[in-house]
């Protein structure tokens, strides 16, 4: 019997969306990706790509040992009026409350239409306050710079104001003193002038952040993008106290995550040309003379993959659901049971372990499979069977031989 050949087919999506700006806003974009990382399959895992600017490119060893990196934004603020000695209400100095609690929003992507929900909270916040004398002379004098800005908020800002939290580095000036906060709940945190100031203003804003983001394993390739729009100004989401007043009145954040997935079957040379045999060979039906009861062949591949997949055939002759191979002179045609095994990681939508599940034309039962960590060059096996019948059915025939091209596709595109 000659061999039949069997083709493979896989189809990779990468998709993109073109992220539009919204208009009468200060906007930055929040880049990740995933690309998985066969070094590292357990870590299935957005890795953030956002430029680092600000306090954490100035301070890199100071960011890197809390885990926390920040943008710069050209958000400045300046005091409306004087800020009064020993004021009783904290919202009439210099305060901070950012939004530190998680904020959700809706990524989409744009081919698909799919949405996935992503979580973002500002992890700290700094900036470089500017007086309008030099901070000697707002304290009466007698006393070193640093003394200075110590005694005009009676500690120094590098200490943040409770609940915020120290970060580790501060500089100073005449006029100026340059600080980042660790935001750990949201909550006010202010300074209280000891002595009259009269004029502040902040020189820019820093934060840092913090995603949460979805399970990249159960997302289509292409980029997933969407916006977050923070209020700036007292009472909202940016606060700076009712005499510092912002620049803007609000920030926007367009996120952009991109996903690149991984979908690559390989076969061994010659492992398109499948040849049926029996169990024990032909060699052992001529000489025993009894029938074999079923044709058969198992075929090892190597699958690497990190996104959603489903399967199904494509067949050359057709049987019903499935594939045939013929008879050339007769036409005469059997069915071929067509079945696939996949490596563990790999399950269907059910969570199931994916062992001999029968491939179809029309892909019923082979609608969903899923990686559950990122799959590289792992064994799997096509099986191909004739039942016991239609090997009867061919041999009645005499010596003939069978062929037929079946495909089967590995697709991405669920």
């Amino acid at each position: 019997m000659k061999p039949f050949s069997v083709a493979v087919r896989s189809v990779v999506s990468v998709l993109l969306l073109a992220c539009v700006p919204m208009a009468n806003a200060l906007e930055r974009d929040i880049t990740a990706v995933f690309r998985p990382d066969a070094s590292k399959p357990q870590e299935n895992t957005f890795l953030n790509t956002t430029p680092t600017s600000g306090y954490c490119a100035q301070y890199p060893a100071e960011c890197r040992a809390a885990k926390m990196f920040s943008i710069r934004l050209p958000l400045t603020a300046a005091s409306a009026g004087p800020i009064q000695a020993l004021h009783a209400d904290y919202r009439q100095g210099a305060m901070f409350k950012v939004p530190a609690n998680w904020r959700a929003l809706q990524v989409t992507h744009a081919e698909t239409g799919e949405t996935e929900t992503v979580e973002v909270r500002w992890s700290g916040f700094g900036s470089q306050y500017e007086l309008s004398h030099n901070a000697i002379e707002l304290v009466g004098g007698g006393v070193s710079l640093l003394r200075a800005h110590q005694l005009l908020w009676s500690s120094s800002w590098v200490y943040a104001a409770s609940p915020c939290q120290y970060s580790g580095v501060g500089s100073y000036g005449s006029k100026i003193y340059t600080f980042f906060w660790k935001a750990p709940v949201e909550s006010s945190c202010a300074k209280k002038a000891q002595f009259l100031i009269p004029g502040l203003s902040f020189s820019y804003l820093d934060f840092a952040y913090e995603l949460r983001t979805p399970n990249p394993l159960k997302m289509s390739s292409g980029q997933y993008t969407g916006s977050l729009t923070y209020s700036a100004g007292p009472g909202r989401d940016i606060d700076l106290g009712d005499v510092m007043l912002p620049s803007d009145s609000a920030l926007t954040l367009n996120f952009k995550l991109t996903v690149e997935h991984t979908l690559k079957v390989e076969v061994p040379p010659g492992g398109n040309r499948v040849e049926l045999v029996p169990q024990e060979g032909w060699q052992s039906w001529l000489n025993s003379g009894r029938k074999p009861t079923r044709l058969f062949r198992d075929q090892r591949f190597h699958i690497s993959a990190s996104s959603r997949f489903k399967m199904a055939l494509e067949c050359q002759y057709i049987s019903g659901n499935t594939c045939a191979i013929a008879e050339t002179g007769s036409g005469h045609a059997v069915p071929v049971d067509v079945s696939v095994t996949l490596p563990d990681g790999l399950t269907d939508g059910a969570g199931q372990p994916v062992n001999r599940r029968r491939l179809l034309r029309d892909g019923s039962g082979t609608e969903l499979f899923q990686p559950g960590l990122y799959v590289d060059r792992r064994s799997g096996a096509l099986h191909f069977e004739i039942a016991q019948g239609s090997v009867e059915a061919m041999l009645d025939g005499g010596a003939t031989t069978y062929t037929g091209d079946v495909t089967v596709i590995w697709d991405s595109q669920v």
